[in-house]
Order: structure tokens, then C-alpha cells, then sequence
């Protein structure tokens, strides 16, 4: 009886070889067991990714990726298990960290979850830290040479029309304008959907649905290209845009002439289903999350 609630248990403890990565990366490390004071038979050990994301009611905490590194296994008392795992990320995964510093609004974490029969299930929850891919690297850096600054950054239920996006969130990364745009808009939020070959660049001016540009560039540009230039010249053509024919949207691919659509007002839809069914309620995630974002206002 003491053993299905969970006293004298197995205890867990998931090792990473390196806390970070990048969208597409590698996660690799151990999951190490050790039995409690009686035999038990586990079921599976599995990994998910998890993250808080903001809808249109409140903020809630769920996993968007998850594999399975065991399966069925009997864990004698006292035994000493270690499973190696190694697997990718989503190329979509957000960006948390840039040049090593938190990025301020994001929290990532590795879960992982042993599921034992007639038993209480055991986890443990690690941080995730995730840098950008050379392409989005650049553009964040000349976001910065410019004069834009950053602000937060928040991640959004909801899917951009038009894009390839398959997780049920984006990421926004939102910046206050620079002096020399500031006549023409206030802010701008970044969001990049990554693909393995491209990443499209979606501009928001001014928290406005009705006021986006998207750009894809190509991964193998990163080192080609002058990107301070490059996105000045996307952002002086979206301060023209707004000046003299309205707020509007237009689609380009970078290195062709891309074609000019219409008004995307309702690029943005609605929060996707799936990822409330993943929803994570329990203290210890909640706690993952407080926690960081207190280490986050210290370093601020």
C-alpha cells in the first residue's frame, strides 16, 4: 500500500550533457534511476518539452514535443538504471536565450516523466536553454544595430495563416523603435517560423494584426548577406507602406521578387487545438516557472 502511494519509491534525476541548443538541435543526456525500498515495474520513461504560453483567457503551461526513451523495464530495490537519450528539438522551438543572457519573458523545460505501474508516477523538470540559428542571430543583431531595443517576449496560442507553422504558439519577441522609425511606429514584434531549409520573418508594427510584413530568408544566408542593410530596407519600406497607403501586409522572399498580396488582418488566428489538451497543472511545473522568472527580475 505505501509502495502505490508513492513512499520508498524509485527517484529520478535526468542528466543533460549540455543545457542548451537551437531550434533543430540536439538534447542529449542520461535519465538516471534508482530504486526504492521495493521492486517496481515501470512502464515507460518518456521526455516532453514544456512551456508557458499565453491565450486569450489566462496563461497556460503544456508540452509541445515528447518522445519515449524506455520502454517497459523492471526496476529491482536499490538498482541503479541510467538511460542515455538523444533526440532533436522542433525547428519552431522558441529562442531563449541570446549570447548566454535569458531572454527576458521565457522559460523552456525539459520534463521527464516515469510512469509505474500500480505506483505513483515519478518526474523531474530541467531548464532548456535555447539559442538562436546563425540566420535568426543576425537579424536580432541588427535589430540592436539599428537602435531598436529590446522589451519581452511572450509566446502566443494561435497560428499565422499562410505559414508553415505546425506547433499551436508562435513566439513573439517584441522591440521599441528606434529614434529614426519612431514617427512611423512605436514597436515591432519578431516572429520567426523555422523551417530546415528557411526561416520566414514576420514583423508586427505597433501590436497591430492589420499591420504585418513576413520575409523568408534562407538559412544558408547568414553569412552572405549584410543584414543591417537588409532589414533597414524591410523596415523602411514598412514605415512607406504605413505613410502612404495604409496599414497592410506584403509577402517577400528574400533573394527573388516575391509576390505583393492584400491586407492580412486575419493572419493570426485563433488559438490551435492540442495544446490545451497538454495542459500541465501540477505545483512542481508552476514552481519551474515562478522560479525562473524570480531569477530573471534579479538579473534585471
Amino acid at each position: 500500500m505505501l509502495g502505490a502511494l508513492g513512499v520508498g519509491g524509485p527517484s529520478v534525476d535526468t542528466v543533460l550533457t549540455d543545457p542548451r541548443t537551437y531550434p533543430g538541435g540536439p538534447v542529449t543526456g542520461r535519465v538516471d534511476l534508482v530504486g526504492g525500498s521495493h521492486d517496481a515495474s515501470i512502464n515507460d520513461v518518456t521526455l516532453s518539452l514544456i512551456a508557458r504560453v499565453e491565450t486569450s483567457e489566462e496563461d497556460v503551461t503544456g508540452e509541445f514535443h515528447r518522445v519515449t526513451v524506455s520502454g517497459p523495464l523492471h526496476l529491482a530495490a536499490g538498482q541503479e538504471i541510467s538511460i542515455p537519450f538523444h533526440f532533436e528539438v522542433p525547428w519552431e522551438t522558441p529562442i531563449t536565450a541570446v549570447y548566454g543572457q535569458p531572454l527576458h519573458g521565457m522559460a523552456l523545460g525539459l520534463r521527464t516523466d516515469v510512469s509505474i505501474d500500480q505506483a505513483v508516477d515519478k518526474g523531474d523538470l530541467d531548464p532548456l536553454q535555447v539559442e538562436p540559428l546563425p540566420v535568426q542571430h543576425r537579424i536580432l543583431d541588427a535589430l540592436q544595430h539599428l537602435g531598436f531595443a529590446f522589451q519581452t517576449a511572450d509566446l502566443e496560442c494561435g497560428h499565422i495563416a499562410g505559414s508553415p507553422q505546425t506547433l499551436p504558439f508562435y513566439q513573439e519577441i517584441e522591440y521599441r523603435s528606434a529614434p529614426q522609425y519612431a514617427h512611423s511606429f512605436g514597436s515591432i514584434e519578431l516572429t520567426f517560423v523555422t523551417t530546415p531549409y528557411a526561416a520566414e520573418v514576420v514583423l508586427e508594427f505597433d501590436g497591430s494584426h492589420d499591420s504585418v510584413n513576413r520575409y523568408t530568408v534562407q538559412h544558408n544566408a547568414a553569412d552572405t548577406t549584410d543584414w543591417a542593410a537588409q532589414v533597414d530596407a524591410w523596415l523602411q519600406q514598412a514605415a512607406y507602406q504605413r505613410q502612404h497607403a495604409g496599414y497592410g501586409a506584403h509577402e517577400h522572399s528574400h533573394g527573388s521578387h516575391g509576390d505583393e498580396g492584400g491586407g492580412m488582418g486575419g493572419v493570426l488566428l485563433g488559438a490551435a487545438g492540442g495544446f490545451a489538451a497538454g495542459y500541465l497543472a501540477e505545483e512542481a511545473v508552476e514552481e519551474f516557472f515562478e522560479d525562473d522568472e524570480e531569477e530573471e527580475e534579479e538579473e534585471d
